[in-house]
């Protein structure tokens, strides 16, 4: 991301947005030094099981070491895989660092984690009996998001775009790509309904109701946490992708 125009000097380091970075990267190495049978059972011991998690609220046991609720944490810092890390990461950092110079390290923190859990606990709203593994920071990072189209719609992102051999770019305005990148999750959830959708090892899906119920919760607790506390005229007007 290369902000063009910032009109206000004060920033803080975006520490969070690094260590949360970092601790992916850092999970996802470890992950890569696991067998398929190891990494098979750490996802099913860290990631968010549907049907597991169901019957943890319904008290019954389900014989894990890792308390099933605890994953909704834990979850967000797996990968399947080096696009889906790569990805994420990549957005965590476009976006993550503006919020996070709005809402200051320990909000900004809290209102990550609190997205992610949400956002699995939408797909799992959809989907309670599934056994399929949702894991990644998709959810929270697409809370990021909601955030960010509230506070900076009209910010320019340089997009590129495929055109059969040629790329083109073109700058589009924060509230049309984010815009439109929440409708896509909303419509594939809603045309996936039934079938599963969530991220797992053997599947490889797309949990659309963890992106769009991330992208919702984003935009309520970005602004119950101080989203728009101070302004911010003339700040962040256009940013690269």
């Amino acid at each position: 991301m290369v902000p063009l125009n910032d009109e206000n000097p004060i920033r803080i380091t975006p520490i969070v947005t690094y260590i949360l970075i970092i601790i992916n990267v850092l999970v996802f190495f470890y992950e890569l030094s696991l067998t398929p049978p190891q990494l098979e059972k750490f996802f099913q011991l860290y990631a968010v099981v549907p049907n597991q998690l169901s019957a943890s609220f319904d008290g019954v046991s389900v014989d894990q070491s890792v308390p099933e609720p605890f994953t909704l944490i834990s979850s967000q810092f797996l990968h399947a895989g080096i696009m889906h890390v790569g990805f994420n990461l990549l957005f965590l950092w476009i976006f993550g660092n503006n919020i996070e110079q709005e809402l200051g390290h320990i909000k900004f923190l809290i209102f990550y984690i609190l997205c992610g859990a949400l956002a699995v606990l939408t797909q799992w709203f959809f989907s309670p009996q599934s056994s399929i593994p949702s894991l990644g920071a998709s959810g929270a990072i697409a809370g990021v998001m909601g955030a960010y189209i509230l506070k900076f719609p009209q910010a320019k992102i340089l997009t590129l775009i495929p055109l059969g051999f040629f790329f083109y770019t073109i700058r589009v305005p924060a509230i049309f790509f984010l815009g439109f990148w929440f409708v896509q999750q909303a419509f594939n959830g809603l045309i996936s309904l039934g079938v599963p959708a969530n991220v797992g090892m053997q599947q490889g899906g797309v949990a659309y109701w963890a992106h769009a119920g991330g992208f919702v919760f984003g935009a309520i607790l970005g602004p119950l946490l101080g989203l728009f506390s101070r302004p911010s005229p003339g700040r962040y007007n256009e940013y690269w992708q």
